[in-house]
């Protein structure tokens, strides 16, 4: 049986750097020499002479071919194991429905509400300290997700695996949610991870990632990378206060276009198109490492439980553990129109989906072909009974609306700034490559129209109309289009080698845009809040920390300066023209 379903392949065990100028798809941050191992039979080794070890983890891992492989292991070293599954100690199926029941939003596709409880609440308490230790036996293994909740004292090791692979595997049928018998179909499943599962997890692994003694990298499930818990935290304040990028990964969509594909060839070829490249989009990308050429990788979310303070400066105490800024890339390119759409309101996606703040966008235009434009905003004299009529009617006959008739059509160029504050009527038109700069709140579309298309499977989108127009500002019409949704650039600084072109976003965005333009080098302060930043022109860029840490970027990528860091340079290595953009929070 294929355990994953995707066209991406998987993180490589034996990292390669890029070549100068080409887009790195496998972003690792170096820590040094002998820091990573690979392998079951090392992992054996290391914890052959620990009496008791606890092995917690993440939702999806495959538990039981760990255990088969890990166990195998120690019995060629002549080791025999004591293994004990904390899933023994989880309340019935039924209970555990009727725990998350609550948050799945009953027969709403998509939608849930975040999850208040804890991990500790899938298990039954008096079957948890009934998992006890052999005592005539070593090594004793405790393992699975919670597998610290009963108590134990001993050796703790962590496995954590990407979200895009547990996604994967959910598509494969290979894994399930937590305290499920058997795999659902992948959206329920989603939304179930994302609303329930991953909110109970991320809270045990905030708890435990002080103690973790060993980090393993479960991706590759017969190779396992990891390293120690020491190590790991110490990586984490290295980047905290210098720089780093996640490792982004890519989907297709529906409206997807071809412009990935054509400028990252070392991607599949054989899908049909990229809808998305999730630059950073902090609840689901990981961050890499490499030692030797090893490769390991661990969820963003580590490096936010550890050091969201020197990450976020002085916006730490307002967004805690969840970093605000969200890039990703939108290919339309020999595509098609995106869905026509609008986010919620702040109070909206605070009492119906428990998020502490919405999804305000901005499309930032990086490439786009001439005759391109994106929809923004209602036309002068819009009738929203009619509009909501029409989009009804269209739903419910598989009519086709005539779109530009009641939303606004806005001319797309290279390095325009659409702004797109929630409730906002919007979508990208076909052959535009948009840069999507926005808070990090990522699933809350509420779609209104998608052009009568098919999802990849077949099957039609879902539609949230009503959702939508309790969310829309039919006010952001006519002459309001053009003066507060479109970005007007000016110059807020030169010298004869670089300008700071400031991007003004809409007063309802919590964070800004500028846009660094230099031939030579240009010297930025981080003013306490992290700097999210993109090469949109020019081959290369070399950043350079106060800290004397230097790194290329390329074309496209994304890249983060913490506020620890203070202060930054940014170099051209050719004397070439290049444009940096970047986003940060603004001053409260």
């Amino acid at each position: 049986m294929n355990w994953r379903k995707t066209t991406q392949r998987l993180a490589p065990a034996t990292w390669s750097p890029p070549s100068p100028g080409q887009y790195d798809t496998y972003p690792a941050h170096s820590i040094g020499s002998g820091k990573i191992m690979l392998g079951y039979d090392r992992l054996a080794e290391s914890l052959a002479g620990h009496k008791q070890v606890i092995i917690d983890g993440y939702g999806g891992v495959f538990w039981p071919q760990l255990r088969e492989q890990l166990d195998a292991a120690f019995a060629r070293r002549g080791i025999r194991a004591h293994w004990i599954n904390v899933q023994e100690a989880l309340r019935p199926e039924s209970e555990i429905d009727r725990l998350v029941q609550p948050f799945l939003g009953g027969d709403d596709p998509l939608f849930g509400t975040r999850f208040t409880g804890q991990l500790r609440n899938f298990f039954d308490v008096q079957k948890l300290r009934a998992l006890r230790p052999d005592s005539k036996a070593a090594p004793n293994l405790l393992y699975g997700c919670g597998a610290s909740l009963a108590g134990w004292e001993g050796f703790l090791v962590y496995v954590d695996v990407p979200k895009n692979e547990i996604q994967f595997r959910s598509r494969a049928g290979t894994v399930q949610n937590l305290g499920a018998s058997g795999a659902a179909d992948p959206k329920s499943m989603y939304k179930r991870f994302y609303f329930v599962d991953w909110v109970a997890l991320n809270r045990h692994k905030t708890e435990l990632l002080p103690r973790i003694d060993l980090i393993v990298d479960e991706q590759r499930p017969e190779v396992p990378a990891w390293m120690s818990g020491a190590e790991l935290r110490s990586a984490l304040t290295q980047i905290s206060r210098n720089f780093f990028r996640v490792r982004p990964w890519f989907e297709p969509g529906p409206w997807g276009g071809q412009w990935i594909k054509q400028h990252i060839p070392q991607l599949p070829q054989n899908a049909a198109n990229y809808a998305w490249s999730f630059e950073l989009i902090a609840p689901e990308n990981g961050l890499a490492f490499e030692s030797d050429r090893r490769f390991l990788e661990v969820s963003f979310d580590f490096l936010m439980f550890q050091e969201s303070h020197a990450v976020l400066g002085d916006c730490a105490e307002r967004f805690k553990y969840e970093f605000p800024i969200r890039f990703d890339f939108l290919d339309t390119f020999g595509g098609g129109n995106l869905s026509v759409q609008c986010h919620p309101r702040p109070e909206y996606i605070r009492k119906h989906f428990g998020e502490t703040f919405t999804q305000d966008e901005t499309y930032y235009i990086l490439d786009c072909q001439p005759g391109a434009q994106v929809y923004l905003g209602f036309n002068e004299g819009i009738n929203p009974a009619e509009f909501h009529r029409v989009l009804n009617q269209s739903f419910q006959q598989a009519t086709p609306v005539e779109v530009p008739r009641f939303v606004s059509t806005v001319p797309a160029h290279k390095h325009d700034l659409f702004l797109i504050p929630h409730g906002t009527i919007h979508c990208s038109g076909e052959n535009n490559l948009v840069l999507e700069i926005s808070a990090t709140p990522y699933i809350f579309t509420f779609k209104m129209y998608d052009w009568l298309r098919l999802d990849l499977d077949g099957h039609p989108r879902p539609l949230n109309i009503e959702r939508a127009l309790d969310n829309l500002y039919f006010e952001r019409q006519g002459k309001c289009v053009a003066e507060e949704l479109i970005s007007r650039p000016r110059v807020v600084a030169r010298s004869s080698s670089w300008q700071r072109v400031h991007l003004p976003t809409h007063p309802t965005h919590f964070y800004d845009v500028e846009r660094l333009e230099f031939n030579r080098d240009m010297d930025v302060t981080t003013d306490n809040s992290p700097q999210v930043m993109s090469l949109v022109e020019g081959s290369t860029v070399i950043l350079e920390t106060r800290n004397g840490l230097r790194q290329r970027f390329n074309y496209a990528e994304t890249f983060v300066v913490p506020a620890a860091a203070q202060g930054f340079r940014l170099i051209s290595e050719s004397g070439d023209p290049l444009k940096v953009v970047k986003a940060f929070v603004k001053a409260s």
